[in-house]
């Protein structure tokens, strides 16, 4: 879980089917030590860690990724220039599993597009 050390997110707003948050990074966390050193970059799979923890917090429960369709990494996010992004998630609730199509932005800058499903 990296909600609260790498990463935290203001309570997010749900309406029809989508959900909104901002999280802002720590751009002190140990992973930007390794990842990469002088040149700091979130890695993707803490992109997708992110939407599963904001859904997570939406559904109150533990859920795991069964099917990633469609994941495109756009644009590196560099913390010291990023710290606060933008979270949208369209997501639909069908036979207990949660179907999602999420973007990570800021300031028109797309870093991540996800499309998947968890349960």
């Amino acid at each position: 879980m990296l909600n609260s050390n790498f990463f935290t997110f203001a309570q997010p707003v749900a309406e029809a089917g989508l959900l909104k948050t901002t999280i802002t990074l720590n751009p002190a966390h140990d992973i930007f030590k390794g990842h990469f050193p002088g040149q700091p970059v979130v890695p993707g799979v803490c992109m997708m860690q992110m939407v599963k923890e904001v859904l997570e917090n939406y559904a109150d429960k533990k859920l795991r990724l069964v099917k990633a369709d469609n994941v495109k990494f756009l644009s590196f996010i560099d913390p010291a220039q990023h710290m606060n992004v933008g979270l949208e998630i369209k997501f639909s609730e069908i036979d207990g599993q949660i179907k999602a199509d999420a973007q990570l932005v800021n300031e028109g800058i797309v870093f991540l597009k996800f499309k998947g499903i968890f349960k």
